[in-house]
């Protein structure tokens, strides 16, 4: 596809797309917000460290490409969003697996569905498996026939370029949070866009309060 995303503007889109879909409440974000989470520790693949200016930055890219959008209001802290649905033109079953694409490596059928789960309830696997043909139609995901060492084939984006399938077979398989642990994901995620939202919160209360100084 002859839309190119950089692992940084990869990680920004997928993460605004992830907090869209997942706690629209807390939707559009901070800076200090999508810093936070973009830098995850679950959920994530690698895991990152990116400060705020490089995320900044990976969103500007993003706008430029109209991918993103900052929102503003009269004297708040600008609020940092996306447009992949519009631009990409896609259904939220396909924006879910976009971002769940995004922010992980090459996934199974069954990976995705339970991944997708907190942006879009797919019925079962074959409604994963249709969702995805159509975004292998559109060049915007590519499926992986089994490798040696692989149960199941797997799927990946497209948005880095053509994928060295090689290269993926050799890597190690990314780690599966067991069903068990999922809620305690869950728990982690919502603490963390909480603390990120007090921040947010904070820097708007530091900016009305300039406005009488």
């Amino acid at each position: 596809m002859s839309l190119l995303l950089s692992d940084l503007e990869q990680r920004v889109l997928g993460t605004m797309i992830e907090k869209d879909m997942a706690t629209p409440e807390y939707y559009p974000l901070s800076l200090n917000a999508l810093t936070n989470a973009c830098n995850q520790k679950n959920n994530r693949e690698p895991v990152s460290a990116y400060d705020d200016s490089t995320v900044e930055e990976g969103h500007t890219l993003l706008r430029e490409k109209r991918l993103a959008v900052i929102i503003t209001g009269s004297g708040r802290v600008p609020k940092f969003g996306h447009r992949a649905q519009e631009t990409l033109n896609v259904t939220n079953r396909e924006l879910a697996l976009i971002s769940v694409l995004l922010l992980r490596g090459p996934q199974t059928l069954n990976e995705l569905k339970d991944r997708c789960h907190r942006l879009h309830n797919f019925e079962d696997i074959d409604a994963v498996e249709s969702a995805l043909k159509k975004l292998i139609d559109r060049e915007m995901a590519v499926f992986i026939p089994k490798q040696p060492g692989w149960r199941e084939p797997r799927y990946m984006h497209l948005f880095a370029g053509p994928v060295d399938v090689a290269a993926l077979a050799e890597a190690p398989a990314a780690k599966t949070i067991a069903p068990s642990n999922d809620r305690i994901a869950h728990l982690e995620i919502q603490i963390e866009t909480l603390r990120a939202e007090l921040d947010s919160l904070r820097q708007e209360f530091n900016a009305f309060r300039t406005q009488f100084s």
